[in-house]
Formats: structure tokens, C-alpha cells, sequence
């Protein structure tokens, strides 16, 4: 028993060894196994990863001595819609697996394989680039069902926590203060005795949404699992569907959250939070109305704000 976590640790045990990138890409793989071409593709993701995560379906098939539709067939047997969205998982994980300097000089490297030094522009313009492609790749892939489940889950549940660490409490933090402002119960902890002391009391009726990014906390997929085993319904935010932490989940939304310099990226997080609020915004508009009302109000009271709004005419 760990910081006051029992049930499901057994099952994390067996995650762990299919929590690494061979492993992961190994539970994928067919029963009936790949064979010919596709296993070559395979053995490929496996012993080149950083070539792979990088690279085009067209060099990945010239590397692997294949076609282009090979690449795409090897990606649906394992799962995927096709290359690009197994790469885009391959690359979170194969970067997980990286220190922060590590990642920083990985994306030295591929910027200098680019040409010119550093890529063209400076490193802000550079990020801003990569969040702004992040989020096209986030608009592209994002199942708006999965959203509505979400919300209609926050909405039905006695609470909500969310569990963010780190620099992804940002996420979780602007998540809980908006829903909150809507309405629901919804609160966001992060790791210690905050964390244990609101697991303790999660249950049946409860929904509890873990936010993730690069590197998995250790503390997060403890609470989903445990969430998970007293009756509470799970949801995940994360870049890299973890065994450990999809088991415990009944949906996972994947975010694109590689940044330029050696931190994640929370710009497409914080999309997806500012989308799972508007639409439980509108599971029920008048308890809505009435809690932005009640709001606006206290803010009045308190003298919170600067500016004022106009009164209705």
C-alpha cells in the first residue's frame, strides 16, 4: 500500500511492463502476429524509434525496404486510423522516455537537420509555430463524442476532481475554475496530502479526470486506478495513452503537447479544457445562467473587479 493507495496496485505491476515503447507496440501488435512486410515496419518502429518518430511514411518505407501502403497497413493492424496517428503517439512516448535536456537536444538536432541553424525564425516564433500545428492536429483528431461524454459525466456526477501535477495543473486548474463558474461542483488537487485526502472520499457518483503530459506522475495513475476500483467514473487528458493509466479510463482524449525547448506544450491542454467547459456550458444552460448570475453578483459584492459591467437597459 503506497501513500495510502491499495486497490488495483497488482494490476499496475503488469502495466508497467507494457509501459515502455517495445512493450507498448508489442500489446498492439495482432494476435496472429505481423508477418512479411509489416513485421519488418515493426522491427523498424522498434529498434529506430527517434528515425521513426521523425521521419515521413515515405522514409520510414524506404528504411524499412517496403511501400508507403505497407506503413499504412502496419499502423491500422496496430490500431491506429493509419501513419500519422501512430507516429503521433510513438513521438510522445519515444520523447517520455527522454530527460528535459535530452528532449531540448533532440530538438536541436532537428532543427539543424532542417538547414538552416535553429530553423528559420527565432525560438518564440518556433513555438508558436508547433502550438499552432498542435492544434490543427488536435481539430483534426479530436472525437467531439468523447467531449460530450465528458461533460454529460461532469454534469451527472455528485463531484468531479481533477488530478494535475506540475506544470499541468495549469490545465487542470483553468478546467475546475471555469466548471465551477458553470455551475458544478469541480475541483482541481495536485500530489501530497491534498491528493490522498480527496482520494479518500471519492466514490460511486463521482467522476475523477486525470491531466497528464510527457513524463506520467506516478501519483496520477494511482488515483485513476483507485478512483476507478471505489465506483468513480474515469476520464484521462494526456499525450500518450499509458496501459497504466488507459485501463483505469473509460475515454482518453490525446493532446498533442510536444513543445519547442524541453517542457510540454499546454496550449492544445488548455483547448481541450476551454472545450469540455463550453459544451458543459451547455448540457444545461439555465443552471448555467443562474450560477454565472449568482457569480456576478458576489463579484459586485466583493468589489473584485476593476471595471464594472453596464447594467441592463
Amino acid at each position: 500500500m503506497i501513500g495510502g493507495f491499495g486497490a488495483g496496485e497488482r494490476e499496475l505491476v503488469s502495466e508497467r511492463a507494457t509501459d515502455d515503447l517495445e512493450g507498448w507496440l508489442r500489446s498492439r501488435t495482432p494476435e496472429r502476429g505481423l508477418r512479411g512486410k509489416s513485421a519488418a515496419v515493426l522491427e523498424l518502429l522498434l529498434s529506430q524509434p527517434r528515425r521513426a518518430s521523425y521521419g515521413s511514411a515515405g522514409e520510414l518505407a524506404q528504411l524499412a525496404g517496403v511501400n508507403v501502403a505497407t506503413v499504412t497497413r502496419t499502423a491500422q493492424a496496430l490500431g491506429f486510423a493509419g501513419w500519422p496517428a501512430l507516429q503521433q503517439e510513438l513521438r510522445a512516448r519515444y520523447l517520455s522516455s527522454l530527460s528535459a535536456g535530452q528532449v531540448a537536444a533532440e530538438h536541436d538536432a532537428e532543427h539543424r537537420s532542417t538547414g538552416a541553424p535553429g530553423s528559420p525564425g527565432s525560438p518564440g516564433a518556433r513555438s508558436l509555430r508547433r502550438d499552432l500545428d498542435g492544434l490543427a492536429l488536435l481539430n483534426r483528431r479530436l472525437d467531439e463524442r468523447v467531449l460530450s461524454t465528458i461533460a454529460e459525466a461532469v454534469a451527472a456526477a455528485r463531484r468531479t476532481t481533477i488530478v494535475a501535477d506540475g506544470s499541468y495543473a495549469a490545465v487542470g486548474l483553468a478546467l475546475a475554475h471555469n466548471a465551477r463558474l458553470a455551475g458544478y461542483p469541480v475541483h482541481a488537487v495536485t500530489a501530497g496530502s491534498e491528493l490522498v485526502n480527496a482520494m479518500a472520499s471519492v466514490g460511486e457518483g463521482d467522476v475523477l479526470i486525470a491531466v497528464s503530459f510527457w513524463r506520467l506522475y506516478e501519483n496520477t495513475v494511482l488515483a485513476a486506478n483507485e478512483a476507478r476500483a471505489r465506483g468513480a467514473r474515469v476520464f484521462a487528458v494526456t499525450d500518450a495513452a499509458s496501459p497504466a493509466l488507459a485501463a483505469a479510463a473509460e475515454e482518453v482524449v490525446l493532446v498533442p503537447a510536444e513543445g519547442e525547448a524541453f517542457f510540454p506544450s499546454l496550449t492544445a491542454g488548455i483547448a481541450v479544457a476551454q472545450a469540455l467547459v463550453t459544451q458543459l456550458a451547455a448540457v444545461d444552460p439555465a443552471r448555467t445562467g443562474a450560477a454565472i448570475e449568482a457569480a456576478e453578483s458576489m463579484w459586485t459584492r466583493f468589489g473584485l473587479l476593476h471595471r464594472h459591467p453596464a447594467p441592463p437597459r
